[in-house]
């Protein structure tokens, strides 16, 4: 890869760290404070992402393709969404967690709509998020939106499938196959 590629790849983060120094030297009172809060955001991201990536590795080991598309892929029936709801509820961390995992689910052959479900589930239905929210916002608000998001999820995932061009959800599928290909793995089919 050449520079003039490699400037185009992160041209959004060279910008992002152009647009935080111009900030600072426009506003250097403010200054401390965007420092401060860029080094807690990098703590944080590397006490979060190691793990996941660990994690990452050992699911595409351990679990065989064929077992995750029998139980999330197209023929999987109603337990691959129920699957991928209570993986992505049974997640912690943020949401740019739930990506890698779910280019891994593309890769093993997991559906399009159950991806949906599980990012859905992992950004919305968190039981650490629903304990909290019991605790500090009352356990008839958190069952009320519990209850709301649930159809919501699977009615999205379902509008999503329906209005993504058959020809990106097959791109989406090649760039997670092509993240690890080994000789003599069939492609996988979305």
């Amino acid at each position: 890869m050449n520079i003039a590629e490699t400037l185009k790849r992160y041209r959004a983060a060279i910008i992002a760290a152009v647009a935080l120094f111009a900030f600072m030297a426009l506003f250097p009172g403010y200054a401390p404070k965007a420092g401060a809060s860029l080094l807690e955001q990098a703590r944080t991201m590397l006490l979060v992402v190691p793990p996941i990536f660990l994690l990452l590795g050992l699911m595409d080991v351990w679990v065989p393709r064929e077992t995750l598309m029998k139980f999330m892929g197209p023929g999987s029936g109603l337990k691959g969404p129920v699957i991928a709801f209570a993986v992505g509820s049974a997640a912690a961390g943020p949401l740019y967690g739930a990506f890698p995992v779910a280019a891994i689910l593309m890769k093993k052959g997991a559906s399009f709509s159950n991806i949906l479900i599980f990012i859905g589930a992992w950004s919305t239905t968190k039981i650490p998020m629903l304990l909290f929210e019991m605790k500090a916002l009352g356990f008839r608000f958190a069952l009320a939106r519990l209850v709301i998001d649930i159809p919501g999820i699977i009615l999205i995932a379902l509008a999503l499938k329906a209005v993504v061009p058959k020809t990106e959800i097959e791109r989406l599928y090649a760039a997670a196959a092509a993240m690890d290909l080994k000789p003599g793995m069939p492609p996988i089919k979305p």
